[in-house]
């Protein structure tokens, strides 16, 4: 079965940053979109969640079961460690022949499982990695999609504006890709977060950063800090759980994911910090060095070597 884009009804399971850039260009381009998010359902943030909606003139769905039954493709955004659950409550009401393709970050053992189960249940699942940050690039984010039902689906996804390009017919290729590219660029967010800020303690973050500067010249790495420090506080919990399904990925490769557990720890403890308020004063245009600051200052003493110095 083919799907013609001027008649395509998209149905979008996640509302949040990346689900919203994508009905917004999708939007012009297909006859509905559709959307679920479990905000629909919590009294303290339907209100938002379910306004957007109506004003961005897609349709709020009542669960994933009315979503799936109207939709041609569904598109699952959500965080990570619901990838295999989502696909579990659509497959069972998924029309015959409707694509689902799955832009979460999660494990090749994760995506494979599941890809099961919208496969049992008459559906045809592909896999994307998505594999930079949406913003700013929106739906034109570069992805590799992949799995046997990849083909068919790849000149509607660029139909739709798309830029996707095919990794695999076998499934796990592309989220594997995704993966192992997560290891270094989550790593190096966790690795600036904890070297800027404790450079900032000892006052030697200009001299730091210079040096960093003359080893890896084509990387401007106070405007990268910024960004870092910004985008990890903004989204530390889903970057962590997208952590957590790479340490699986290491695992599943017969390895310790001594790394990649470790970054989910730090990006788990600046979403705590954020939670905690101490960014509330913070926009996201603040330099890396307000962000380290206000880490700085919520320090508990004890953990200060130079609270108790009457030198310091």
């Amino acid at each position: 079965m083919g799907l013609d884009t001027k008649n395509l009804r998209v149905g979008l399971v996640g509302y949040g940053e990346v689900g919203r850039i994508f009905a917004a260009a999708l939007k012009p381009k297909v006859t509905c979109v559709l959307a679920w998010d479990l905000k629909f359902a919590d009294p303290a943030l339907r209100g938002e969640a379910l306004a957007h909606a109506a004003q961005a003139g897609v349709r709020a769905c009542d669960g994933v079961a009315s979503l799936a039954a109207a939709s041609d493709l569904v598109i699952s955004a959500v965080t990570a460690s619901n990838t295999l659950a989502v696909a579990e409550a659509v497959a069972p009401h998924l029309t015959p022949g409707c694509f689902f393709l799955d832009l979460n970050s999660a494990s090749p053992g994760t995506k494979q499982r599941a890809a099961a189960c919208i496969d049992a249940a008459g559906g045809r699942y592909v896999e994307a990695g998505v594999m930079t940050s949406v913003p700013p690039h929106g739906i034109r984010v570069p992805m590799l999609v992949g799995g046997a039902h990849a083909d068919p689906l790849l000149p509607v996804l660029q139909a739709l504006g798309m830029v996707a390009q095919l990794a695999s017919d076998r499934l796990g290729v592309a989220s594997a890709t995704k993966m192992c590219r997560s290891v270094m660029i989550k790593g190096l967010e966790a690795l600036v977060i904890e070297s800027y800020t404790t450079a900032r303690h000892y006052g030697v973050e200009d001299a730091m950063i210079a040096t960093l500067q003359e080893t890896f010249p084509g990387i401007d790495w106070t405007k990268q800090g910024t960004y870092f420090f910004s985008r990890v506080a903004q989204h530390g919990r889903r970057r962590a759980e997208e952590m957590r399904e790479v340490a699986n990925t290491v695992r599943e490769a017969g390895f310790e994911p001594f790394m990649s557990a470790a970054i989910a720890e730090k990006h788990d403890w600046m979403a705590g910090q954020a939670r905690a308020g101490q960014f509330r004063a913070l926009g996201v245009a603040s330099a890396w060095q307000a962000y380290a600051d206000a880490l700085l200052a919520a320090r508990p003493a004890a953990n200060d070597p130079t609270a108790n110095d009457p030198a310091a």
